[in-house]
């Protein structure tokens, strides 16, 4: 069976060299542009070659996100990316707009394509779409229980990938709109602000406040280290962590904790899990942990209320202060330049240990069991919680490990040296080969060349990633040979193995084709409604409501397509659908920002296509002008002018967490955003009612909307 791939984060190219030497199977990163992670410091075209060429010289695969949503006028800077990722030999793109799925798959053939967990694939039909547009993997939702895991694994072909650690969100990934319509910086686009990690309050009708702490929306960080067994057993291909904004420290230490339980696991059924390595983990990031959706964890668990930011570890309390000087007693060791937070009624407080005293003296480190003091610059309670939340030797060490390159390659040789024959050497890394030759052997005039001595020169290995694994020579007893040959057979043989792990696959182009139906250019008014009123006054109406007369608007997640008539028309709003209904018409939250993803969702059948709710005017009119000009046909496309719209969808259904019917959702400017319940989900819409007045049917739309469900 394949063993599962460990899939490490890299922000930059230090956090790359981390991940690497701490055991990852394979990498994924961002460029400087088209990634979801458009805050990390990313890789330029310079450094995203280095990357690759050190990972594949280690054996590890280098995955690229280009995991945003493309408006018309990037496509051809897209293309170029894309093009300069395959001719540089990148095992893998990440991708979540569906039109630049299709373009990709049809531009470059064998250029293997993942689906982000952006793109909301969270169930098998989803997954089964997902192949047919010629995805490889697929990065499930955060959200996918392991039991609806193994059911997709079983009944699939793709790869499928999953999240074990680090940061979750609260919303559905691809389905957020928080950050974008509310902060202006799109989560879809790479921008996101974290608006789920912000003070809010969730209070009633009455406006009573319900929630405890003043982070009702921060998760705490996924970590499912003692569940590794089962996600092996479950056959998932891939394990991911998250932390493409980590520090290099963090990635290397929680790299490390999912190689050393991966191994454990398939050497002994058993998972193994370093407390030590855990704790410093701990010191380095942690929100606290939750085994998450994945593992059905109980919803009172999943988040932190109290704090969204970094915990560290508890490393004391104050026993005193008087005029700026706090004392602390030590329940662990610190040292000069760590890092501290004194836990605060209201606003904590941060500082470094740039100095402190034990005894009256000044000091660079203190023990467990010591009184440190030090000064601070406003009035601390006694008894105030004290965390380590920067360990700045544990920094420093594993720093060092990293630099001295752990990581080797195992490699066997081969030496042949026979008398009047070429020294003939070859190296196997066990996939790859090289044979090299030197100059004829001579016959030693005095004192022959003896094992030890060409065992000596092979072992110097020094500067490479190469660590010999067994050595074999064949030679003639009074075979001499020059010490610089056996050198520069080495090292010619070192690089030559080199080339054959950068690899290099075969470029091979297509052409995009896609047939489209052409549409008949209409004004039509369309309405979604929560339940069917005799009034409605439009040409379209769909409903949350089974009803003959409307169109029945489908939840955002899918299990169960069993009850559903096939033949009725059905607005939907996941790629899923597709695999069960013929009436399709999709909904805003396929996230179309381009005629691409217009002509994939007509082509598969799709009779009418909602815009995404983050194009303006002018963005909807290029997709019109360029779907025209490139198929010869009219699309079918709609927009939503008005009504409140829905900026989260949470899996937790939060008007039964505080048993509710009616919920509200208060930040810190006294917004005020709905909670509803429905389909056992949580849905957040905006503070205030939306409404566009453009005229969209002068520039080619077929269809506008007013959402009256609330």
């Amino acid at each position: 069976m394949k063993r599962i791939e460990l899939l490490a984060p890299a922000g930059n190219m230090d956090s790359l060299v981390a991940a690497v030497q701490a055991g990852a199977d394979a990498i994924y990163l961002g460029g400087t542009f088209f990634g979801a992670r458009a805050f990390a410091n990313n890789f330029n075209d310079d450094e995203l070659i280095e990357a690759i060429k050190y990972c594949h010289i280690y054996g590890v695969k280098v995955y690229v996100t280009c995991n945003i949503l493309i408006f018309e006028h990037e496509i051809d800077k897209f293309l170029s990316y894309v093009d300069f990722l395959y001719q540089n030999n990148v095992d893998a793109i990440l991708i979540q707009d569906l039109g630049m799925l299709d373009l990709v798959h049809q531009k470059f053939p064998n250029l293997e394509l993942h689906a982000s967990t952006q793109m909301h694939i969270h169930n098998l039909d989803g997954v089964k779409m997902c192949e047919k547009l010629g995805l490889k993997r697929v990065v499930l939702a955060r959200e996918t229980s392991i039991n609806d895991i193994k059911e997709i694994i079983n009944n699939c072909k793709a790869e499928i990938e999953v999240f074990a650690h680090g940061s979750l969100c609260v919303s559905y990934s691809g389905q957020c709109l928080f950050s974008s319509l509310i902060g202006n910086r799109s989560g879809n686009r790479g921008s996101c602000v974290g608006s789920c990690r912000l003070p809010y309050k969730i209070v009633d009708e009455n406006n009573n406040k319900l929630n405890s702490g003043d982070y009702p929306l921060s998760m705490k960080d996924l970590n499912t280290l003692e569940y590794v067994g089962d996600l092996i057993d479950a056959g998932i291909s891939s394990i991911k962590i998250e932390g493409r904004m980590k520090s290099p420290e963090y990635v290397y230490t929680v790299t490390k904790l999912y190689r050393m339980a991966i191994d454990s696991y398939y050497d002994n059924k058993e998972v193994k899990i370093d407390e030590k390595e855990l704790l410093n983990l701990k010191k380095i990031f942690s929100r606290g942990y939750t085994k998450g959706y994945l593992f059905n964890e109980d919803i009172k668990n999943i988040t932190n209320s109290d704090r969204p930011n970094h915990l560290g570890i508890y490393i004391g309390k104050v026993t005193d202060y008087k005029k700026n000087f706090i004392k602390i007693r030590l329940t662990g060791d610190v040292s000069i330049n760590d890092g501290l937070r004194i836990v605060l009624e209201n606003d904590d407080y941060g500082l470094i240990l740039n100095e402190f005293y034990k005894d009256g003296k000044l000091v660079k480190e203190a023990k467990n069991g010591d009184i440190i003091s030090f000064k601070v610059n406003k009035e601390i309670p006694v008894n105030s919680k004290v965390l380590l939340t920067k360990d700045n030797s544990l920094i420093n060490e594993i720093q060092t490990i990293i630099n001295n390159n752990p990581r080797k390659v195992k490699i066997n040789l081969n030496i042949k040296a026979i008398v009047n024959e070429k020294l003939e050497l070859i190296v196997n890394d066990g996939k790859n080969e090289v044979k090299v030759f030197g100059n004829s052997v001579s016959k030693a005039l005095k004192n022959p060349t003896s094992n030890e001595e060409i065992e000596n020169k092979m072992q110097r290995l020094g500067d490479t990633v190469y660590e010999i694994n067994h050595l074999d020579i064949v030679k003639s007893n009074d075979a001499f040979i020059p010490f610089k040959e056996l050198n520069e057979l080495r090292r010619k043989a070192c690089l030559e193995l080199n080339e054959l792990r950068i690899g290099k696959k075969d470029i091979l182009y297509g052409e995009y084709k896609r047939i489209v139906p052409n549409f008949t250019k209409e004004k039509l008014k369309s309405v979604l409604v929560n339940k069917i009123d005799k009034d409605l006054d439009y040409d379209i109406i769909y409903s949350e409501e089974e009803n003959d007369n409307t169109i029945t608007k489908l939840s955002k997640v899918m299990h169960d397509y069993d009850n559903l008539d096939v033949n009725k028309e059905y607005l939907v709003s996941e790629l899923g659908a597709f695999n069960k209904l013929k009436n399709i018409y999709c909904d805003y939250s396929f996230n179309v920002t381009n005629s691409y993803t217009v002509a994939l969702l007509h082509s598969l059948g799709a009779k009418r296509i909602t815009l995404s709710l983050e194009l303006n005017p002018k963005k909807i009119e290029n997709i019109v002008i360029e779907y025209k000009r490139r198929y010869q046909s009219n699309p079918n496309l709609e927009v939503i002018v008005s009504g409140y719209r829905e900026v989260m969808t949470l899996k937790t259904n939060l008007n039964d967490v505080y048993e509710k019917e009616k919920l509200y959702l208060i930040d810190r400017f006294n917004n005020k955003y709905l909670i509803r319940k429905k389909d056992n989900l949580s849905y957040i819409y905006e503070p205030k009612k939306f409404n566009d007045n453009f005229n969209y049917f002068d520039i080619g739309i077929n269809v506008i909307r007013d959402n009256k469900e609330i």
